[in-house]
């Protein structure tokens, strides 16, 4: 038997296995030794990562002047020592990843030194090296003279394009080109000898049809078709003639040799090209003997790979544990019948190449934890096969307990095409955690330690964000390249992190329930008020009652738990009224200093920004202070807060602090203290995710990462917001549970706005009446005068008006305007009350739903909307409709009342059919489920869906057409009752994979729900979509026709646009599409259907001047969607430099202005698109305007600038650079601000990030004339999209949300968090008069009214939350003092007096 101690000691002599420490900048190697730890004194250690040697990339740049790659080709050039009077070849090669360059190197060198017919001459580019000019000019150079061009997995758009604009002069003269999966239009480039690829993609060619067919039959990659017509080579070159069958074929075996990858392969391949086709070479040959090509030595598709094993490989699991399990785990020390398993997935290309240190690192790490491991390949990148076929045993169990993806890329099609619905079902009929771990492709280690920005924009979007739709969680850098020899190298710290986590989570499946801690991590915010238990739309503590239930359930130790709601809070809050900074708070650990500086490695780091510990946040003086409760084996715990919202100066900062010393000691507690196994993030959001570090791409001196460790994370969030959920995924590597937002009803009307609509009523009956139509029109008039309508209705003058004297068309105008804008009141939506964990909506909450869903025409579904399909059977288009209805034609506002009246009728008879007598939906009924039904349609008996319409005022609707609308409404009835939330947040406690889905709008896209599933955001490049663009430019249409409109026809020079993360996965990049056609350019997809590339259009065809913008984008985009920042950067520049009259051009206009002004380039000049600095978030005004922490709006529009300034340069993409002066002298320029709302959930005044980055006051005070610019906002939020004023939407919100009974009564429902949301909503109203001065005193004297004035009201606020209805009468009191609400000095005392009453409650005085 091979004894695998000395197998391994001779592995760890020999230096085979290094990995780097960043603190020591020195190269540490993995001992394969460590596998043997157990059983051998002599390999003493607490990781396998414990030789060192020195590190060869502390020579090179890191930073790369602001390119992501400052690596040098001139390190893969290779050039024949004593080539003498042999004819010489020159290879430039180009491929996506390094490990080829060694084997490459060594390929050239051997022949260099062996062969007499010939030399070789080599060069390779890795492909990100073309971005920088030197590197591309030098690229030039050597294809010029070069005999041979390869290229591999070039599938980066804009790069692609610069090999194509290179070698395509070149190729004619050149002798061969072999291109290997990459671009289409790389890939026509192919020629050897009479074999060529020209057509690819675009006619019929035996390889092309080939490929199709396989395509069609087994849904195969490009790459993994590839490798298929290489089995099936002989039956495809039959059908060729002979001399292109073996120009054919040598490209084919070319194809082997590369993917073989080794030296021995790649000398193979160089031989053969050479001899055969380099003109030189081939002449020399001319009767000596041609070197016989060796058969290429590969090793099989797939296969069980290990460092140590004896056979090369096992091509079956049942070989492979019988080595491993009776020969390698005895003397390793790993209990077979007790440890835990790990799947691990390899890249082949890696093994063929030797280049496998990093993996060899991973895998002793685990060993030397006593874990098996069992590591798989596959040839190609569809990895599923290998994974059915080695992760389970003979009876078809899964003997694996984590899986681990090593190679970055998604399981199923890798960076060219993906098949995200195959891996997924995959995954789930394995059920264990899926990690997807990332090894660096683009930069060096030091060039991403010293990257704020982190990991390659290309590599977050090919290798994060698509094995996240896959369902994969915790993108951990785990390896990387060494500079100067391309070699892969594992980074010690980060191996050990992802062993510790995959083992953590290996931990959860194997562990018995009733062992299990599990941490309930809830947040409080804003902090010292009654805020603890803060989540979007989300009843925590009802919520937490239900978790509760289902962990007793599940077995798992709660103690004594309550299960009610008030309880749970009393016990935690140890009083509903607490503040964080009273005793009153339960306090569950006093953890001293000294305590705290040795279980946290960091907290010294922490004392820059926070003096030494304990400091005065979560402390009593003397220890740090962990808040929460412990029931059992379950902790609830209160996530500190921030640290700096009250603290003008810190909220000045450009960048975030760190984590204060009580953050931190809350997760040293629950980490190192109470041990917890997991925890449980409740609700959107906490602070975690957002504290200082890297975009993505974490490394150890990231907060995120060193606050989370080891811990398993798993984390409820709205499943309508996917871009912060999406963070937390990254940053805080936690697995996301999505849960429903509560369903949107209609606003409805009240008071003076229901009395209008029953005059309305009244006219449209006695209209022709002279006598009683005008009286009714005069009370009309002065009662939409009552409720303020004058501000967004032309009404005319009350005292003077008399519509006796009117003609009936203008009687009818006004009515109808009136009319127009109650309805738009009345048709809002309003989430109504909050969310309970595990409590599917009522049927009355799915009608809701679903008549909202029925409004939108789905064209790549081929469904139309049911107000289309109603319309039609009136003879009417309901954009017409829309149209008509939006500028107050009476006739239309009356006409799309009644559709969409018979919409929520003919939804209502759908959902009745399948409601039982609880008012819920236990089982969908179909229209096929019912035999009565369909036999009744036989006998020509209407449905009943198709009768509600009917009913309703639309006799000739046609029923045929409703069917695919009603199909789809079914479909949908079924996903919204769907109650998986409660299983979802169980299955990850239980180590179990957890099925992927979209985040976003379910109105817009059902497959949202149902929630409980790991949300995910979508493929980057996939934006803006063709739907969007369309969109877009009907809302730019509009905002430019009510611009112009207003100013004499004259168009803006340029706006300012807010871009949201969550906002442009909802509409699939609509805003995103909106700034491109401002600007005039239209985003173009690239052949693989992705869009990274923008086309000019020209000025005749686009028939106006290009509008300058000025984008700031928040930092969850900037994290999301960098790639989409590109496409911005490069489109404005494109217009900067367009040679094109300025009177038409603004961008350019105003980028030469700029570039006089400020010194610097045109192209420089024209950057546009802003964001914060890399890891930090939001302009801070929302945290000030929350607590209070400022003192005048000067210091907003400060923290607005310092903050936001930071550029995304395309020039040199690898940063944000801090460019002040750059964004004043844009933002100067600005006359309009502008952004957008895309759905019904969250509205401006919900939430603060709207206002945060509102940027109008800020332009006021840069403008020279001091002007303030218009403000708008678009609203998608229906299918009738619109453009409105900021303070016309602000008054539409108000009127819908903070002065609505349904809103705020529904709110007051849920209690203690009711109470909290009303006072939210007017707290970010006041934001909105400090940020923009958009508010109407109006809306603060009738929420006075509401809130204040009635007694009842008052004493209810103040029993159910009297801290939140403190901050209530502070806003009130703030508002007014700063000059945004004029009222009564009665009013203004009775809230003084109100104060003091409600400080002595809450102090018990």
């Amino acid at each position: 038997m091979v004894n695998f101690k000395a197998t391994a000691v001779a592995l760890l002599a020999a230096g085979a296995c290094t990995a780097w420490q960043p603190n020591a900048a020195t190269f540490i190697s993995s001992s394969r030794a460590s596998i043997a730890r157990a059983n051998s004194q002599a390999i003493q250690s607490s990781s396998a990562l414990n030789m060192v040697v020195s590190d060869p990339t502390a020579a090179g740049p890191a930073g790369g002047g602001g390119m992501f790659t400052a690596s040098n080709s001139e390190n893969r050039r290779v050039l024949p020592e004593n080539p003498g009077d042999r004819p010489t070849m020159k290879i430039v090669y180009v491929v996506l990843e390094s490990q080829y360059q060694s084997s490459m190197t060594a390929a050239v060198k051997r022949i260099n030194a062996g062969s007499e017919n010939m030399a070789v001459e080599c060069v390779g580019y890795l492909l990100e090296e073309l971005r920088n000019d030197d590197a591309f000019d030098q690229f030039k150079k050597d294809v010029e003279d070069a005999d041979v061009f390869i290229g591999s997995l070039i599938f980066v758009q804009e790069l692609a394009e610069k090999v194509v604009e290179v070698v395509q002069p070149q190729r004619e003269r050149m002798d061969a080109v072999l291109v290997f999966p990459s671009m289409p239009e790389v890939m026509r480039m192919n020629k050897i000898g009479s074999f060529t690829m020209k057509n690819l993609g675009q006619s019929k060619s035996v390889v092309a049809d080939f490929m199709k067919k396989k395509k069609q039959e087994d849904g195969s990659s490009f790459e993994e078709g590839m490798l298929k017509l290489l089995r099936t080579l002989p039956k495809v070159l039959k059908f060729l003639p002979s001399d292109k069958a073996a120009d054919a074929r040598t490209f084919m075996m070319s194809f082997q040799y590369w993917l073989g990858g080794s030296p021995e392969n790649l000398e193979s391949l160089i031989t053969m090209v050479g001899q055969d086709y380099v003109g030189p070479i081939k002449e020399s040959m001319v009767g000596k003997e041609k070197v016989v090509a060796e058969e290429p030595v590969l090793l099989p598709d797939k296969a069980i790979w290990h460092p140590v094993a004896p056979d090369i490989v096992f091509e079956n699991s049942a070989k492979y544990f019988e080595w491993y399990n009776n020969e390698f785990c005895p003397d390793a020390g790993i209990d077979v019948k007790t440890a835990p398993t790990v799947g691990i997935i390899l890249q082949k290309s890696h093994i063929n190449t030797k280049d496998d240190t990093h993996y060899v690192s991973l895998i002793s790490e685990l060993e030397s934890r006593g874990s098996r491991v069992v590591p798989i390949y596959s040839g190609g990148l569809d990895f599923s096969g290998p994974v059915e076929d080695f992760f389970y045993d003979a009876s078809g169990n899964p003997i694996v307990d984590t899986v681990i993806n090593l190679t970055g890329f998604a399981l199923v099609g890798g960076p060219a095409s993906q098949d995200h619905d195959k891996a997924s079902k995959v995954l789930k009929k394995l059920n264990r955690p899926y990690m997807c771990a990332v090894p660096l492709v683009f930069q060096s280690f030091e060039e991403w330690q010293s990257s704020e920005l982190g990991l390659h924009p290309i590599q977050v979007a090919l290798q994060v964000s698509l094995p996240e739709i896959d369902g994969a969680i915790e993108p951990i850098i785990f390896a990387g390249r060494e500079g100067a020899t391309g070699r892969s190298v594992p980074l010690a710290d980060r191996v050990n992190l992802l062993a510790d986590r995959a083992l953590k989570w290996a931990n959860l499946r194997t562990k018995p329930n009733v062992d299990k801690k599990i941490a309930v991590t809830i947040f409080s915010f804003p902090p010292d008020k009654g805020n603890v238990g803060t989540a979007a739309y989300l009843d925590v503590f009802d919520s937490i009652a239900a978790v509760l239930k289902q962990l007793k359930t599940d077995g798992y130790d709660i103690g004594d738990a309550p299960f009610d709601k008030s309880e749970i809070m009393e016990s935690v809050l140890n009083d509903p009224e607490a503040r964080i900074s009273s005793p009153e708070l339960n306090v569950a650990y006093r953890m001293s200093t000294d305590e705290y500086y040795e279980l946290t490695p960091y907290a010294e780091e922490l004392e820059e920004n926070w003096g030494p510990a304990p400091g005065n946040l979560n402390s009593d003086g003397q220890n740090l202070v962990v808040y929460g409760k412990q029931f059992g084996n379950v902790f609830i715990g209160v996530q500190p807060s921030f640290g700096y919202e009250g603290d003008p100066m810190r909220l000045l900062f450009a960048k975030s602090a760190s984590p204060h010393h009580g953050f931190a000691a809350y997760y040293t507690y629950l980490e190192k203290i109470f041990q917890a196994d997991a925890v449980l993030h409740f609700g959107t959001h906490g602070s975690l995710e957002f504290m200082p570090g890297k975009q993505v791409g974490m490394s150890g001196t990231c907060y995120p990462d060193r606050l989370i460790n080891s811990l398993p994370s798993a984390y409820l969030y709205a499943a309508n917001n996917p871009s912060e959920a999406t963070i937390a995924k990254r940053r805080s590597y936690s697995a996301t549970v999505s849960y429903l937002t509560p369903p949107a009803e209609n606003a409805g009307l009240y008071k003076g706005l229901k009395e209008l609509k029953e005059l309305i009523s009244s006219y449209q009956g006695l209209r022709e009446n002279e006598a009683r139509g005008p009286a009714i029109v005069n009370s009309i008039v002065s009662t939409a005068y009552s409720c303020n309508l004058d501000k967004d209705v032309d009404l005319p003058a009350l005292d003077s008006y008399d519509a006796k004297g009117d003609t009936a068309e203008r009687r009818d105008d006004i009515v109808g305007q009136v009319y127009s804008e109650i309805m738009q009141i009345e048709s809002r939506l309003l989430p109504c009350g909050l969310h309970t964990v595990g409590v599917p909506p009522t049927a009355e909450e799915a009608i809701a739903t679903l008549v909202n869903i029925a409004q939108l025409d789905r064209p790549e579904d081929k469904i139309e909307g049911l107000p289309r399909v109603i319309a039609a059977s009136v003879g009417r288009d309901i954009n017409e409709v829309y149209r008509g209805n939006n500028v107050g034609i009476l006739d239309d506002v009356e006409l799309n009342t009644k559709i969409t009246e018979a919409s929520r009728a003919a939804v209502r008879a759908l959902v009745d059919q399948s409601t039982n007598s609880d008012g819920r939906i236990k089982e969908v009924n179909t229209m096929f489920d019912d035999m009565g039904s369909f036999f009744g349609n036989m006998m020509g008996k209407k449905s009943p869906w198709t009768q509600a319409i009917i009913d309703a005022g639309f006799p000739k609707v046609q029923e045929e057409r409703l069917t695919g609308v009603v199909k789809y409404l079914e479909f949908c009835l079924k996903q919204v009752v769907a109650n998986q939330e409660l299983g979802g947040i169980m299955q990850l406690l239980n180590g179990e994979f957890l099925m992927p889905a979209p985040g976003g709008d379910p109105i817009r896209n059902p497959d949202v729900l149902p929630t409980g599933r790991n949300m995910h955001a979508l493929d980057p490049s996939a934006i803006p979509t063709q739907a969007a663009v369309e969109v877009s430019q009907d809302v730019v249409r509009k905002l430019l026709e009510k611009l112009s409109d207003d100013n004499d026809g004259q168009f803006p020079e340029s706006i300012a646009f807010t871009l949201w993360g969550t906002d442009n996965i909802k509409t699939y990049g609509e805003s995103l599409a909106q700034v491109l056609a401002l600007v005039g350019v239209k985003p173009v997809p690239d052949s693989l259907g992705r869009v990274n590339k923008v086309e000019l259009i020209p000025l005749e065809e686009l028939g106006r001047p290009r509008i300058d913008v000025v984008v700031s984008c928040s930092g969850v985009f900037r994290d999301l969607f960098i790639n989409q920042m590109n496409l911005m950067d490069r489109a404005i520049k494109m217009a900067a430099e367009a040679d094109e009259p300025l009177e038409q051009n603004f961008v350019r206009k105003h980028a030469l202005e700029q570039a006089e002004e400020l010194g610097v380039s045109l192209r420089d000049a024209a950057c546009r698109v802003f964001s914060n600095s890399a890891g930090s978030y939001s302009a801070n005004v929302g945290l000030a305007i929350e607590n209070g922490g400022w003192e005048d709006e000067t210091q907003l529009q400060d923290q607005f600038l310092t903050r936001k300034g930071f550029a995304f340069n395309a020039d040199k993409p690898g940063m944000m650079e801090q460019q002040a002066e750059l964004f004043k002298s844009s933002l100067k320029r600005v006359d309009v601000t502008f952004q957008n709302l895309d759905s019904s959930e969250i509205s401006i005044t919900d939430v603060s990030h709207y206002y945060d980055s509102d940027p109008t006051k800020v332009v006021q005070g840069l403008r020279d004339d001091k002007k303030k610019p218009m403000s708008f906002m678009a609203d998608t939020t229906t299918a009738n999209a619109q453009v409105r004023s900021l303070a016309e939407t602000v008054r539409l919100d108000a009127r819908t949300k903070l002065l609505n009974p349904k809103f705020y009564d529904g709110m007051l429902a849920t209690g203690y968090e009711g109470v909290r949301e009303i006072q939210k909503r007017l707290r970010n109203t006041m934001g909105w008069s400090a940020t923009a001065g958009e508010v109407d005193n109006f809306v603060f004297e009738d929420a006075n009214s509401v809130f204040i004035d009635d007694p009842e009201m008052q004493q209810k606020l103040l029993d159910t939350n009297p801290n939140a209805f403190r901050d209530m009468v502070t806003t009130f009191l703030e508002a007014n003092g700063r000059g945004y609400w004029d009222t009564s000095d009665e009013n203004i005392e009775r809230l003084q007096e109100l104060y003091a009453e409600v400080e002595d409650r809450i102090e018990g005085v």
